[in-house]
């Protein structure tokens, strides 16, 4: 029986064999643009791909128009990456062939597909749930290289045999967080739908506020659990080293669960009166327990919770609202696979909110020149890394044809993201892949805790978003 995952849907028939390039529809700045320790590091080193479905079609033209127009003030995202190449290309001591990026600002421009698929929207509604690998063919494959080789911005509009439209983009994460994204899809929406008005936030692409203060020492990754200077070495089975191997050796399927707004109240009953918690802290820990215990870890190991923290304000208070750029570090909770499953659940709500409040501002400082040694890397071997989509007001995006229907990324990974639920602002999918032989276990844990009779009410204490 065919899985969901491996669900076809139709081949995308495009309106042309070559994209089009959009360029800034007006001068832009020409220069190098130097990016940040932060913005360099290798584990941003890919895309963010997202997938929107529109019930109406918006005219391509228009669409283009608001881009070209838009791209003038985000012109970073028209031009292309750069090496800066090392002095010491000739060293044959140097292991480490990760040159620094910079952006060449040159208003090349960004890719832009046209395409016709037949399916309706109402259709494509139906195996929406979670990501399926014929996905990807609603995004335009550029035949680049390498990583660096590839456009900033990828936009592949695809439309319907409905009348409606999928809009999905690819959006260089080297240039930008998910604030950035965010940003910067709201500001061709606002395009779009209002031409001659301005911005309400202006984009500041100057990172030169995160330079590092200090150079790195050996007490800076000691003090950072989310880096090491180790190598992973391949391996077989479960140890310190290979967990993260093990989950990319064989296929993973995606696992999509939701949680509504009294469930996440239901969540955080097991956790008063001993301690009090955000929607992110207690989910986070939820999913985390989840995740372990699913894939039956040896209990000496030590495992990890990685996530992002937005820094904007920890370093510089004047950084503007539109600092468009990396603004986050990885806070990092980390125990041992038997303490994570064996304890309660307000136990490791309170390693997340220690990792939370340890993200000082001479600890971040200290991060900023850790991150210079080339050779550090974010430990992944032994990690979960959850990026929190939901707050982020990705699924308000209007182009002038109304909200979206569905709003997700492009594919599924090992990362687990927290994603917006389209219609209810206060319920989050919990996405992440795993290896097929253990999912029912994951979903089993996830979900054991509904099983309780418990009449809980939803209630909203205006608590912030934890998600750069």
């Amino acid at each position: 029986m065919q899985s969901s995952w491996d669900e076809e849907l139709p081949d995308c028939c495009y309106e042309q064999k070559q994209p089009s390039l959009i360029k800034p529809c007006s001068p832009t700045p020409n220069h190098i643009l130097y990016l940040s320790n932060l913005d360099d590091q290798k584990f941003l080193r890919f895309s963010i791909k997202y997938l929107y479905l529109f019930q109406k079609c918006v005219p391509i033209n228009l669409l283009k128009h608001s881009l070209s127009r838009v791209l003038v003030d985000y012109y970073p995202l028209a031009g292309r990456l750069k090496n800066l190449q090392s002095c010491h290309d000739d060293d044959t001591n140097n292991n480490n062939n990760d040159d620094k990026l910079q952006v060449d600002c040159n208003g090349e421009g960004a890719v832009f597909a046209e395409a016709f698929m037949d399916i309706s929207a109402q259709e494509f509604l139906q195996v929406s749930k979670k990501p399926c690998k014929s996905w990807r063919k609603l995004l335009f494959k550029v035949d680049a290289p390498t990583f660096v080789d590839a456009p900033p911005l990828v936009v592949q509009v695809t439309k319907l045999r409905c009348g409606g439209m999928m809009i999905c983009t690819a959006i260089n994460h080297c240039l930008c967080d998910g604030i950035g994204t965010s940003q910067f899809l709201h500001a061709w929406a606002h395009f779009t739908t209002k031409p001659t008005s301005n911005l309400p936030i202006t984009p500041f692409h100057s990172r030169h506020v995160f330079k590092p203060r200090s150079p790195s020492s050996h007490l800076s990754l000691i003090v950072h659990p989310a880096f090491t200077k180790s190598v992973d070495n391949p391996t077989t089975g479960y140890n310190s080293l290979s967990l993260s191997q093990y989950l990319h050796s064989q296929p993973l399927v995606p696992v999509s669960l939701t949680y509504t707004a009294a469930n996440i109240v239901s969540l955080k009953s097991q956790c008063v009166p001993s301690i009090k918690c955000t929607t992110f802290e207690v989910l986070a820990s939820h999913t985390w327990r989840s995740w372990a215990k699913s894939l039956d870890l040896e209990l000496t190991l030590e495992v990890k919770l990685l996530f992002s923290m937005n820094i904007r304000n920890k370093i510089n208070p004047e950084i503007p609202k539109g600092y468009y750029a990396n603004g986050f570090v990885l806070a990092c909770a980390k125990t041992n696979a038997k303490e994570l499953i064996d304890d309660n659940l307000h136990h490791v709500v309170k390693l997340i909110q220690e990792a939370k409040s340890s993200l000082t501002e001479d600890r971040v400082s200290g991060i900023l020149s850790l991150l210079g040694d080339r050779n550090v890397r974010t430990d992944l071997a032994t990690s979960l890394v959850i990026s929190q989509w939901s707050k982020l007001g990705l699924e308000s995006l209007d182009f002038g044809e109304g909200m979206p229907l569905h709003m997700g990324p492009l594919t599924s990974d090992i990362y687990c993201l927290f994603l917006p639920v389209v219609g209810d602002s206060n319920a989050i999918q919990v996405l992440v892949s795993l290896p097929e032989s253990v999912v029912s276990k994951f979903e089993y844990h996830m979900n054991k805790f509904l099983d309780s009779n418990n009449v809980v009410v939803a209630t909203n204490n205006g608590e912030k978003g934890d998600f750069a």
